[in-house]
């Protein structure tokens, strides 16, 4: 398997090489909890009420024959520049084992814990990204269901701002911080000088300093100053968690972070879907479509990919019953993600349900066909390999080596053409 494996490394190498490249930059937009496919991205009308529930309608979108939930007018009149993957699966209804599945890519079941890809792409791009703010940035926190460092240690993980972006100061772990401010911070720093005994190059302190001072006090500070953005454009993606994480989003891959993390919680809907989703759909929508037009406009989908989606989907079919009382249940047969940017096409839809939304008819999607193509995008290797301590060299997506945990990368929405010894 090995020499097979290496074998189709080598000849991605040869056929893409460098040109392979076509983002600098991802932006996850995380649904944690499960976001239901038949309100957002796969709308089954045609069914009764006791699939659609409140949302009969649907949002004819700007690409003929592409139709969206009806609470998502916004994201529909701009499908061009997006494509939907409506045939995403991976089987799993729990929490835990779903994320692990949509964040790392491995379904494999096997004893060794993978990394996230945020934290594979930190780790691949850590000879060549310069910047002062890190390279993986979660706003506001990472998923917390297991070690998004996995194999690779904590050394490439995300760094959480915490804080609410919402509010007229964001306060930013170890950054941003209301008591703390510039005289203070130097009447530290020379406290500090004074105590300091341990015998390390002066050179080498200085040089860590300088580094630590600028994260802290510098101008990648003001990526975090909300303050400085126009009314209006706040505005457009709403002043919620969301929007102004998604604000913010765009704000750190402007400043050249490879990616971000935007984390929302509360689509873990059992009970009363309907009333929850009633505010949280017209919120994804203003914030996701701002994002997408606010990156557009400053020629940066072009290079950043956006995704967006869960770990999972929620059953088709409504528990009516106490004590749901018209919740939806997990569902890992079959949900939906929306891609776009970064070299994905836009106006296009990859796979199909059947009728209820309850079955992938129509070319299946794993998690590792996904990450396995935005890893191609950012011009690394699918089939490349990481370094374990004990294990040496593993594969990158052990998935996608396997025709039952994979359906193959998503060739048919991105500009590159799928190889022969793939085909």
């Amino acid at each position: 398997m090995r020499k097979i494996y290496l074998t189709l490394a080598l000849l991605l190498a040869i056929v893409f090489g460098a040109d392979a490249q076509r983002a600098k930059s991802v932006i996850l937009i995380y649904l944690d909890g499960g976001p239901s496919q038949t309100d957002t991205f796969d709308p089954k009308p045609d069914t009764s009420r006791d699939y659609y529930g409140s949302y009969k309608g649907v949002a004819k979108t700007n690409v003929e024959g592409i139709e969206i939930g009806e609470k998502l007018p916004l994201l529909a009149g701009m499908a061009d520049k997006y494509s939907l993957i409506r045939s995403m699966t991976h089987g799993s209804n729990a929490h835990e084992t779903g994320h692990y599945a949509m964040i790392t890519g491995d379904t494999s079941g096997g004893a060794i814990v993978y990394p996230s890809f945020g934290t594979v792409i930190s780790y691949m791009k850590r000879d060549t990204y310069k910047g002062v703010l890190p390279c993986y940035v979660s706003v506001t926190s990472a998923n917390s269901r297991f070690n998004e460092g996995g194999f690779l240690g904590n050394e490439y993980k995300s760094f959480d701002t915490g804080g609410r972006p919402e509010k007229t100061e964001y306060e930013v772990e170890g950054i941003v911080n209301k008591f703390v401010d510039r005289e203070g911070l130097n009447r530290r720093m020379s406290l500090l000088a004074e105590f300091e005994t341990l015998p390390m190059d002066k050179h080498e302190i200085d040089s860590l300093r300088a580094v630590n001072m600028e994260f802290i006090w510098g101008e990648s500070r003001e990526v975090f100053n909300l303050a400085n953005e126009p009314d209006s454009i706040r505005q457009r993606y709403g002043m919620t968690r969301l929007g102004q994480s998604c604000l913010t989003a765009r704000r750190l891959v402007e400043a050249g972070v490879p990616f971000v993390n935007v984390r929302t919680t509360g689509w873990d809907t059992h009970k009363k879907h309907f009333q929850f989703m009633n505010s949280m759909l017209p919120n994804l929508d203003k914030a996701v479509s701002a994002l997408l037009a606010d990156l557009d406009s400053r020629g940066l989908l072009d290079s950043t990919i956006v995704l967006c989606g869960g770990e999972f989907g929620r059953s088709p079919k409504i528990m009516w019953e106490p004590p749901w009382n018209g919740g939806r249940a997990h569902f890992g047969a079959t949900f939906s993600y929306l891609v776009a940017g970064g070299g994905f096409h836009g106006g296009k839809v990859v796979g199909k349900t059947n009728k209820t939304g309850e079955k992938v008819v129509e070319r299946p999607v794993r998690p590792c066909d996904l990450i396995g193509t935005v890893y191609m995008l950012l011009g690394i290797d699918p089939y490349g390999t990481l370094p374990h301590v004990s294990e040496g060299e593993l594969p990158i997506l052990p998935s996608l080596l396997d025709k039952k945990q994979s359906g193959g990368l998503l060739y048919e929405i991105i500009d590159i053409k799928k190889p022969d010894y793939e085909k």
